[in-house]
């Protein structure tokens, strides 16, 4: 049995530059951090007594004879890409709901490529993880996403990724000083809306030349994001102020991006106090990261109850944690 364990992640800055479409003709960066939440795979061996080959639990359950009648996009696409010959059970946790905007769809692929690479015995660098699931969801399943969920859930902690017509850097800026001051400064709020992002993706994409210049300005907000968070002591109050102005040029990219209930959300954390934030990942519904002042943080999270999510950063990304064959 293989266990693979891929941490979900926050993204401060620069949504929406990584993606290719973006990034192939102009500078893409964001800033990102990997979460103590988590995307478990388990992989097993099937025995062959069993009428079908593979056998996949996640919200639904799929048993199939061949890899091509896998309904999974991510899964089929997974086990073509490593030519896998060998009878499996796939088995999928989560420590929170998906398509929210954490970036589960990428930690999904990451943890399964991982967990595959260990039951053909093979080490795999976080590098390749990221690229080779970038490969997978934008050219095998043709997805419309960016490419910083692939990398922020495959290297952990907390980093500007920049990405390039023919390349990705990755440079990490954790330290525990930093992340431990933003965990106290935040509050992750659950706005109960389960999305699918690829409408929003697809919207935001069709009308990138329209919306060059906001998204000219969401790559210079993220430079000044940069600047605040390399920083030896960071300003809380300025970078909550960077990611509310991010987040208002974030709505300008699509209609889709807001509604009513995230709206509410964002203005009643501003009525008691937070600083700014902004929705994760492309919108319409899932979570709402806010920055706040630490005398405001209890007060916050009376008003949302069970909205909250507690978390902390960590900085492992994507890893084996069980490997008994």
């Amino acid at each position: 049995m293989i266990i693979s364990k891929t941490p979900f992640r926050i993204s401060f800055f620069g949504g929406s530059t990584d993606y290719p479409q973006w990034y192939l003709k102009n500078k893409g960066m964001v800033i990102s951090a990997s979460i103590n939440k988590y995307s478990y795979i388990v992989l097993k061996e099937l025995a062959p007594i069993f009428k079908y080959k593979y056998r996949l639990r996640y919200f639904h359950r799929e048993e199939t004879k061949n890899i091509e009648s896998i309904k999974h996009n991510s899964v089929r696409e997974c086990l073509k890409f490593m030519k896998v010959k060998k009878r499996l059970d796939i088995v999928h946790f989560s420590d929170l709901p998906a398509a929210t905007g954490i970036g589960s769809s990428s930690a999904f692929t990451v943890g399964l490529l991982n967990a595959l690479y260990k039951l053909k015995g093979k080490s795999v660098s976080k590098k390749r993880l990221y690229k080779e699931a970038i490969y997978i969801e934008q050219k095998m399943i043709k997805e419309n996403v960016g490419s910083q969920d692939q990398v922020a859930t495959s290297v952990g902690g907390l980093n500007i990724i920049n990405f390039r017509k023919k390349k990705i850097i990755v440079k990490k800026l954790f330290n525990y000083k930093l992340t431990n001051q933003i965990n106290r400064n935040s509050v992750l709020i659950y706005s109960g809306i389960q999305r699918s992002s690829n409408n929003i993706t697809s919207d935001i994409i069709k009308n990138m030349h329209k919306n060059k210049n906001y998204i000219e300005k969401i790559y210079k907000n993220c430079e000044r994001g940069k600047k605040e968070m390399s920083k030896k002591k960071i300003k809380i109050n300025i970078i909550g102020k960077l990611m509310h102005e991010q987040w208002n040029l974030k709505k300008k990219l699509s209609r889709k991006i807001s509604n009513n209930t995230i709206n509410k959300i964002y203005n009643k954390a501003i009525k008691y106090g937070a600083y700014g934030g902004k929705i994760l990942g492309a919108g319409g519904g899932g979570f709402v990261f806010m920055v706040c002042p630490k005398s405001k943080i209890t007060s916050i999270k009376k008003k949302f109850k069970d909205q909250i999510i507690d978390f902390k950063f960590e900085n492992k990304g994507s890893i084996i944690i069980n490997s008994l064959f």
